[in-house]
């Protein structure tokens, strides 16, 4: 409703100020938690590459859990284009009608202009030692990453853990089970997104270590003294999707721009920057030049270890799931 009011207000200013004025647009991106001074960065990069002759354009950010986001969306958040951390949520909106059936089609690289991997930053010095995903069910270990139920983020650290967990004993799940119930008993606090576990992590000293993507670890431990990014070498696949909101946009006649600006992130200068904020990406220019800063990992998939996302969410994440079977254990 506020949208739609604003914009009914900048219709009737570009009325009164004449032709140029009515011209004017804004689009909102819709992303995950922790990616707000990511899109800050992109968005005054993709400005400037749009010249000085292109219409005034005003890009709004909006920054929550990834699920939370799709939820939103589905229940009024008027997002032109979505920029997410977790397939399953451009799905719901494509299942609803928002996003085009064929979103992952429509860009390069199953519409994933980056990608990440769920890893660790401890304090400074590793007090606990701790070098891999076994280490996180150890006793006196005290683990902060965000919530499965809510957050893109917490899933990736729940599924990576899992997978790690298969292959380290043989696919015997009574085995992974117990890793699992362990780790997870282990979790000091269940924020909703990533960012919120960063906080708890880092400003109210809660947790021995916590687990998020990479870049996230990386960019944190780079800007603030006290701590350490370990990389474990086995993670997951963290894809970072993306989609036009065609329901919304083509109704407010800002596809094109919103197109435009997710062509942008694949760019050599949109690479640039994602890799700039210790995101892995594709541009194979770019790989070059940053092959130094990220460690060779084995990089489990979604699809290999539990069929698809929509079967990890059916079997681990829906009610009465083995996430809540875990948990009440």
């Amino acid at each position: 409703m506020f949208r739609q009011f604003a914009a009914a207000l900048t219709l009737i200013g570009g009325t009164l100020a004449g032709p140029a004025q009515a011209q004017e647009k804004d689009i909102l991106n819709v992303s995950y938690d922790i990616a707000r001074e990511l899109y800050a960065a992109i968005n005054p990069a993709f400005l400037e590459q749009r010249g000085a002759d292109a219409a005034p354009l005003t890009i709004n950010q909006s920054h929550a859990g990834s699920s939370k986001q799709a939820r939103a969306i589905l229940q009024g958040l008027q997002a032109d284009l979505v920029t997410f951390n977790q397939v399953l949520d451009v799905e719901i909106l494509a299942e609803n009608g928002f996003v085009a059936s064929d979103w992952q089609q429509q860009f390069p690289n199953n519409a994933s202009p980056y990608y990440s991997l769920p890893a660790f930053m401890v304090r400074e010095g590793n007090p606990k030692d701790i070098d891999g995903w076994d280490d996180l069910a150890r006793e006196g270990v005290s683990v902060i990453f965000p919530n499965p139920k809510t957050s893109g983020n917490g899933r990736y650290t729940y599924l990576a853990a899992w997978a790690w967990a298969m292959d380290e004993f043989g696919g015997d799940e009574a085995k992974v089970r117990d890793y699992m119930t362990k780790m997870l008993n282990n979790v000091e606090v269940f924020d909703t997104g990533g960012r919120g576990a960063t906080t708890t992590f880092t400003e109210r000293g809660i947790g021995d270590v916590l687990v998020t993507f990479e870049a996230e670890a990386l960019n944190i431990a780079g800007q603030t003294e006290g701590y350490e990014t370990v990389v474990p070498p086995q993670s997951l696949l963290a894809e970072f999707p993306v989609a036009v909101v065609e329901k919304v946009a083509s109704q407010r006649g800002t596809e094109e721009i919103a197109r435009d600006y997710l062509n942008f992130l694949y760019s050599t200068k949109g690479q640039e920057i994602l890799a700039s904020f210790n995101n892995r990406v594709h541009d194979e220019a770019v790989v070059k030049a940053n092959a130094d800063r990220f460690p060779e990992v084995e990089l489990f998939k979604v699809e290999d270890v539990f069929g698809s996302w929509e079967q990890a969410q059916e079997t681990h994440f829906a009610s009465g799931g083995v996430l809540d079977e875990l948990q009440r254990q």
